[in-house]
Formats: C-alpha cells, structure tokens, sequence
C-alpha cells in the first residue's frame, strides 16, 4: 500500500479529464456479522485471500479507464472496502453518509477525514434520516435527476436533504426485497440513457416511476438469475461496464447496445452481499465519468497510491 496523496483535479467537469473513483483495499474485509440476507451463513467464510485477488482485477480493469484513490483501510471495518456507501458525490460536494447499522457506523471518522483531506465540502445527513451514499442514490447520466432508493437502510426523509443540497429531482423509490437492500443492488443508470433494473426489487409505485421516465426501448429488465449475480451492480465508464460474471443474455444485450462488457469473479464480495459497484465510488463529475470516449490514455504510475 503506498502512501495516500490528496486527490486533486478530478472535480473538474472538462470532458477530456480522466475519471476518478474511490476504492478501498481489503485488507480487513470480512464477514464478520450479519446486516443483510448475503451475509446470512457466510459469517467467517470468506477468503481474504481470494478476496484480495478479485479486488485487485478489479482495481486493475477501473485504472485501465479511470484515476483510482484509494482510502486507508481500518481495522475494525470490514465493509468498508464498499466504498460506495462512503457518500454520494456531486459539484465538488460529498453528502456523507449516516449508516443504519451500528457495524458500520464506525467507517463514517475514516471517510469524512478523506474527504476532508481531498478538498470536499462535506455535508452531513442526520443520523435520524439514515443515508448510504452511492449504494442508494445514483444520478442518472446526465445528471438531471437522482434516483434514491428507500427501504432496508437508507430512510425516505433522508431524500429532502439531497434536494435542498443539489436543488435537483429526486425520485425515491422503495426496495421491498431484502435481497436488494441497496438501490445499486437491482437499479444501474447508463452513460446511454439506458437503464438495467431488477423490478420486482420494487413495489408497484417505484415501477411505475421507473417506466414513466425511462421509455421501454431503455429498459432493461434482467432475470432473477443475473440480479442475484449482481448484473445491476455495475461500473459503467464510458461505454464500458464492469461487473460480476453475468449470462451470456444480457451479456449480449448490452453489447448490442454499444457496450463493451468487462466480466470479473467477484464471488467472494457476494457474500457480504456486493460486488463491483459497491467497491467503487464516484469521484468525477458525470460528463467526465460518462463521456463516449474511443480511446482513453493508459494509466500513469500517479494514478493510484495501490501498487
């Protein structure tokens, strides 16, 4: 682990900057308790070892695309290789979040002292109005709305704060699936305009949400099968998404669509109920992270502190 360099530069909105993303390497990650259904059986059961292997894939496949910073990992947090529930980040501002679970509370010090340290406003949301950053809000492409999800962790209340904080739509959508706990669990926005969703993660209300913002050429409703894979939990940059192995269906589907599909074991993350959405955090402003770039320059020994 190298030494951790504040972040600079990436909060520019200039469409030829390099995307930047925040991850977290697991060193201490484990299953250690149990906040969700995945974790249910898994308790001690995962490797770190394999673990560290598919992290370090993925943080290898991200950095071919984009500036990777990386948060000092702390012993006593183990999900906090989940960065995406660090906060939810827009026009130089991270709305930090204010975890459910007291198992987790104890990430919110290590996050806002980076945060901190790399030149964001931090805003705070109240505890009684639990938010989980990126894992249950997510911008659609063009930044003109922000789907928030409601539910298992994060409280509807919770949502008139990120409207007074950005003057921006937010549509809330409740999960009613224990499974898809987190909005980026079953919901994907893309840089297309397209939208991958699980919808029975969704009550009847939320799906009507859903498809009267999203025309039916734009959805993309993925089978039971991919949602438990984890297919919505995915990094898109550009046109090219990350994600857990998925089937070959939607595999194509995607690619039809002008993506190109980067598929990664991230196994050992299910069991605590993530995969590579919930390892990322989004740094960059939307049309820099989004841009429809052929060709994006290679990565330097600067872009990340993880060698």
């Amino acid at each position: 682990m190298g030494t951790l360099r504040a972040f600079d530069g990436s909060l520019s909105s200039h469409p030829h900057d390099r995307p930047a993303f925040l991850m977290c390497h697991p060193k201490h990650y484990e299953v250690d308790y149990v906040i969700n259904p995945w974790m249910a059986g898994n308790v001690h059961r995962s490797s770190r070892q394999r673990a560290t292997r598919q992290w370090e894939q993925l943080h290898s496949a991200l950095r071919q695309l984009a500036r990777v910073e990386l948060v000092e990992p702390q012993p006593g947090s183990p999900d906090m290789v989940f960065t995406a529930n660090a906060g939810l980040v827009r026009d130089g501002i991270v709305a930090l979040s204010s975890f459910h679970h007291r198992e987790r509370q104890g990430e919110e010090p290590h996050f806002r002292r980076w945060f901190s340290e790399s030149g964001f406003a931090v805003r705070d949301i109240p505890r009684v109005t639990p938010f989980e950053g990126e894992g249950d809000a997510l911008f659609e492409a063009d930044g003109s709305r922000l789907w928030a999800g409601y539910g298992p962790r994060t409280r509807v209340d919770s949502h008139q704060h990120l409207t007074e904080l950005w003057g921006v739509e937010v549509v809330s959508l409740r999960l009613v699936d224990p499974r898809f706990y987190h909005l980026d669990t079953c919901f994907c926005p893309l840089s297309s305009g397209d939208v991958t969703y699980y919808l029975p993660a969704f009550d009847r209300e939320s799906q009507l949400k859903i498809e009267a913002r999203y025309s039916n050429k734009q959805r993309i409703q993925v089978a039971e099968a991919d949602a438990l894979r984890f297919a919505c939990n995915a990094v898109n940059v550009g046109r090219t998404i990350l994600l857990n192995e998925i089937s070959d269906e939607l595999s194509a589907e995607l690619e039809l669509r002008g993506f190109q599909i980067v598929q990664l074991d991230l196994t050992e993350f299910l069991k605590a109920g993530g995969a590579a959405k919930c390892l990322v955090l989004r740094l960059s402003e939307l049309d820099v992270t989004h841009a429809d770039r052929s060709r994006i320059a290679p990565p330097t020994a600067q872009d990340s502190a993880y060698n």
